[in-house]
């Protein structure tokens, strides 16, 4: 599965109803012996931007649960520069669920490439923690009052997704 698109991966903040999250550049000190960016780092930065989504939108500690059907569709290459767009899935009693997807685009251009091409996508989980580390209920009324607030400022989505769709709470 190869998909490409004409604009995502630049300054835009949305993309197909998720938010840019995380933009950064595919350097030389992530890569793999044959010169591509490690999976295991492009899956570290899916976490790093899905962790900052569920903090912003708890207010609490997180910690990653799981990671969900992540397959690598094309390599990323030293200079490519990478975005990481999410939107939330579920939010369970203690968990909550983040739609992530990564796309790359060549640092300069590549004659027959695409633009900008999907890399990754997965659904990364996240458990809400006191600070000894115990589960904690999420607050599902100010998520509900974000959701509200984000409708009447006319953004396109809610910035919360679905809450009537459990996360699996683990």
């Amino acid at each position: 599965m190869s998909e490409h698109h004409s604009s995502p991966c630049t300054l835009s903040l949305q993309h197909s109803g998720r938010q840019l999250l995380l933009r950064t550049l595919a350097m030389p000190a992530n890569t793999n012996p044959t010169g591509d960016i490690f999976g295991g780092w492009i899956m570290s930065q899916m976490d790093i931007a899905g962790g900052l989504m569920a903090r912003d939108i708890t207010t609490s500690r997180i910690v990653t649960v799981a990671a969900e059907g992540i397959n690598f569709f094309r390599p990323v290459r030293v200079g490519d520069t990478v975005c990481c767009y999410g939107r939330l899935k579920a939010v369970g009693r203690t968990s909550i669920t983040i739609d992530l997807e990564v796309w790359a685009r060549p640092g300069l251009p590549r004659p027959g490439e695409p633009e900008s091409s999907l890399v990754t996508h997965a659904a990364f989980t996240y458990v809400a923690v006191d600070a000894e580390g115990r589960k904690q209920v999420i607050d599902r009324s100010r998520i509900a009052a974000l959701s509200s607030q984000a409708a009447e400022t006319g953004d396109e989505e809610p910035i919360t997704g679905p809450l009537t769709r459990e996360a699996p709470d683990r």
